[in-house]
């Protein structure tokens, strides 16, 4: 007779994709924090380099003696975050887009408008949209300290947003390892306004893979009122609940509609006062800084296609625009032709668009890379195990075939 057995735990999870975390991915990373740290001409990054190289390579010995990937992971996240945060805070240094937040709240407070009327130098801009000066609003009500600091704020909404985006199970090693990763560790303890975007778009997305338009909506629109690079995600979770599978198109169309109003009046509360109130300063600081086209340079200038455009090839500033266009008119093209199924797909096609934009940007640094690390982490994280197929004919045989069996067979008897 056939057992009726259901599969266990560990074969459920037996082939779940194992995120990066032996010896040699500890050395890849301390070598990554050391050459940051030698060779970089700001001093928030020089003392992250040096207290991350130490953490990693503390994590590289472990793991090579064999030690647990939750034990290595804890010493690199200690050495790569929290060691240089709370040196960093102890001497009030941090990046300068956290001194941006925190001026763009005191200015919200006072003149109703987080963007400065006039500026000149770069410091002056604010680039960001008037939703990210919330993170600021902590330091300009009780003043500077180390509770009140925005990159606390900004990383513990990403931390939360991020892990409410994956399901229960996968909640452990995903987040310890995201958080280790040089990409974010690096902007968690030095301040990274692009860690609570990229953690709302991972909120929005799951919850648009879940079919739960409104709360996609307002997860969307919270990232939205942020920075302008949250605003791709919208078109793609509309395209993601558009064509959900097991609904008629109707359904799903009315879904993505209620999704695309909720986003857009989330982001609207925010954003409209300060572009009504002064639109040219609204425009100069959100708009024009950003495409390189104000008289200030933006510091963001890394070494990208865009960038290199710009500076030496004559037009070249036109032509990172007119490729960023076309990026953006091809991810519009690939969701209209091929819509995502699943939220992990939405994800990965997000995650694309993205990687090209941040290419073609006339003004980017690779910090802006964080965006596609989260979203394929986050993608990687929640994805079913690899032979899941597997798993069902398991249950199929020992389960349901036996059921089916007996039921015929009491059939048969009582005839």
């Amino acid at each position: 007779m056939a057992t009726l057995a259901l599969p266990t735990p560990s074969e459920l999870h037996r082939d779940r994709p194992a995120l990066p975390g032996d010896a040699a991915w500890w050395t890849f990373c301390a070598a990554t924090a050391l050459a940051l740290g030698t060779f970089s001409s700001l001093g928030p990054h020089r003392v992250w380099g040096a207290a991350a190289a130490l953490g990693y390579t503390a994590a590289a010995v472990l793991a090579a003696r064999g030690r647990s990937p939750r034990t290595a992971g804890a010493v690199a996240v200690t050495g790569a975050v929290l060691l240089p945060l709370l040196v960093l805070l102890a001497v009030d240094r941090a990046q300068l887009e956290v001194d941006v937040v925190a001026r763009s709240a005191g200015l919200l407070l006072s003149e109703g408008t987080p963007y400065r009327e006039r500026p000149t130098v770069p410091e002056d801009f604010n680039p960001y949209l008037p939703g990210m000066a919330v993170f600021g609003i902590p330091e300009a009500v009780a003043g500077p300290g180390v509770f009140t600091d925005p990159r606390l704020w900004m990383g513990s909404a990403f931390l939360g947003a991020f892990a409410l985006a994956l399901p229960a199970a996968a909640r452990g090693e995903a987040p310890r390892w995201l958080a280790s990763c040089p990409l974010v560790a690096l902007p968690l303890a030095v301040g990274g306004v692009d860690l609570p975007v990229a953690g709302l778009m991972c909120l929005g997305l799951a919850r648009a893979g879940q079919g739960r338009p409104g709360a996609a909506g307002l997860a969307l629109g919270l990232a939205a009122a942020l920075k302008w690079t949250a605003w791709p995600a919208v078109p793609v979770a509309l395209a993601l609940l558009a064509t959900a599978p097991g609904g008629d198109g109707r359904r799903g169309r009315g879904a993505a509609l209620r999704c695309g109003f909720v986003a857009l009046v989330t982001a609207a509360v925010p954003v409209l006062p300060a572009a009504l109130r002064d639109p040219g300063a609204f425009r100069a600081h959100v708009v024009d800084f950003p495409l390189g086209l104000t008289g200030a340079v933006s510091s963001a200038a890394s070494p990208l296609p865009g960038h290199l455009l710009a500076t030496h090839v004559p037009g070249g500033r036109t032509l990172a625009l007119l490729l960023l266009g076309v990026s953006a008119l091809l991810l519009a093209v690939s969701l209209l032709v091929r819509p995502p199924a699943t939220a992990s797909a939405a994800a990965a096609r997000l995650a694309l668009g993205l990687l090209l934009a941040i290419a073609f940007m006339p003004a980017s640094r690779f910090g802006y890379l964080v965006h596609p690390v989260v979203l394929a982490a986050w993608a990687l994280a929640r994805q079913p195990p690899a032979h899941s197929h597997r798993v069902r004919e398991r249950v199929r045989e020992r389960v349901v075939d036996p059921v089916r069996a007996r039921v015929r067979a009491r059939k048969q008897g009582s005839r």
